[in-house]
Parts: C-alpha cells; structure tokens; sequence
C-alpha cells in the first residue's frame, strides 16, 4: 500500500514538473490577460510571454502589465512584469521569477517562442489573428471566438450562471455591449470618448469624483462623469482615441483598495484558463 502511495506521488511530482515546463504566451496584457497571468504565474507556470500594442487601451491600468510597455516594469499585486524588445531575452526574466512582455501586436514573436499553450486575452470581441493551428493548445476568452474552429477551448466571459465555463465545442455568447453591474450600474459608470482625438486628463486613477465632475477632454470635448464614486479605470492620458471607445471607470462603491486589486471577473476567468490547461495534460 506504501508503495503504490509513493509511486502515485512520484508520478503527481512529475506530471508537475512537466507542467511547469510548459511556454505560455499570452496576448494582451491588459486587466483580464493580467488576471490570467498572475493565476498561471502564482500556480507554479513561470514560463510566460505575454504580447501588447504599442499604445495600450487597456482602462484600469494599475492591474493590467501592459503598463510595462510604457514604464518598462509594473506589478500587480504580488507579480512582476518586464518589458524585454527580443522574445529570445525571455528567459533572462523568468529567471528573475518575473513575467516578460514585449510589443507585438502581430504575433510575430510566436514564430520565435513556439508556444505549448497560446491564450488569447486581448477582449477585442473578435478573432485579430489567432487560428487553431498556433499552438497545441490554444485558449480564447470571450465572443468572437468558436471553440473547435478559432481555438481548442473559449472561455465564457459574460457576466452571469455560466461565467467563467469552458466551452469545446461552438462560440462564446455574443456581447451584450452593456457593462456588467456594480453597486446597481451599467452603462453609466463607464466613460467613453465622445469623438476622435486625443484624449488629455488631470486625473488619476483612485481619485474620488463627483457626478457631474470633469474628468478630461478628447480633441478639447469635455467627458464627465455621471456618477459619484472611485475613478477605478482610466486610459492612459496622451492616447490617441477612437469615438465611443470606453475611457474610464467610475466604481459607485467608493472602496479605493479595489483599484489596485485584481477583480473578480479576472480572477474566475484566470482560474479558467489554469482548468483548461490542466484538463487539456491531465487527460
């Protein structure tokens, strides 16, 4: 009895020895690819690249590595990310027990990293280039995507029963466009560009603002806010936007800590992806 314990603890040992070896590269780097990397990071996948545009659009960018981008590093919680310009320089980070990330919004580097696992997190609502054919396992979050034809698995990213569910066969449900609620708000707590231009803020994000307040301009066009409460998100200032593109976050609950916090919607989709990944090797 001892004996076939220890052989089935030998074999668990191995079978996560194996996983651990595994390169993962991760497109996006914004607040859901971010949830997604720091569960795969903190449960022992410290093989990660993550991927991102040259400008990030990402809105609550205390939680997103694509921060990294422009200030070279940025962690979240209790992760860390590295801007590198080589995917070949990759492991020099992960030797630092960090996550590299590099500008690579064509998905270039895959040639180069030859993944085993390939997510797609960037949350466009569409399908910008991945196929089935990208890697052994390839994983996307969201609508736009059909599990069987764009990837292996798609995750439900809907807010609602079956958020977070892996699907295997057919497509995400479609976007519903409506912000999911907090405190008892959609549409309004999110602000969105109300034009072309380039987008200018006093503003941080954590500050504390008020319904009716101004929270910056694009092309000179005033956007406020419709809310009071915690300005969660906000795009970076000196962004170049596009009308109707969401900008800014303000949370009605007023709790500032949830602003450097990973939410839970990113938690649970990030627990989805590591279930994929070990439902996929464990079979």
């Amino acid at each position: 009895m001892a004996s076939c314990l220890l052989k089935h603890e030998l074999g668990s040992i191995t079978f996560m020895t194996q996983l651990t070896t595994l390169k993962i590269l991760i497109r996006g780097a914004g607040e859901m690819a971010t949830g997604v990397a720091c569960r795969l990071h903190r449960s022992g996948f410290r093989r990660i690249l993550l991927t991102e545009i040259p400008q990030p659009l990402a809105v609550r960018r205390t939680v997103s590595f694509c921060e990294a981008v422009i200030h070279g590093s940025h962690s979240v919680e209790d992760v860390h990310a590295i801007r590198i310009d080589d995917a070949g320089l990759a492991s020099e980070i992960w030797e630092k027990a960090a996550i590299p990330i590099i500008i690579d919004p064509e998905n270039i580097s895959r040639n180069e990293f030859e993944p085993d696992i390939l997510v797609d997190a960037v949350m466009a609502k569409r399908n910008t280039g991945v196929s089935i054919s990208d890697a052994p396992l390839v994983i996307a979050l969201g609508p736009g995507f059909s599990a069987g034809a764009d990837a292996h698995c798609v995750i439900e990213t809907n807010r609602g029963h079956d958020l977070g569910r892996l699907l295997y066969d057919g497509p995400a449900s479609p976007d519903t466009g409506i912000p999911g609620p907090i405190g008892g708000h959609t549409s309004d707590r999110v602000l969105r560009a109300p034009c072309d231009g380039l987008f200018e803020s006093d503003h941080s994000i954590g500050d504390i603002v008020q319904s009716g307040q101004q929270i910056g301009t694009v092309s000179k066009k005033p956007v406020a806010s419709k809310l009071n409460g915690t300005l969660r998100g906000l795009i970076c200032p000196g962004v170049t936007v596009t009308q109707g593109l969401k900008i800014g976050d303000v949370d009605p609950r007023g709790i500032v800590s949830y602003c450097y916090t990973i939410s839970e919607k990113a938690r649970a989709l990030g627990g989805s992806v590591l279930e994929a990944v070990l439902a996929h090797y464990n079979k």
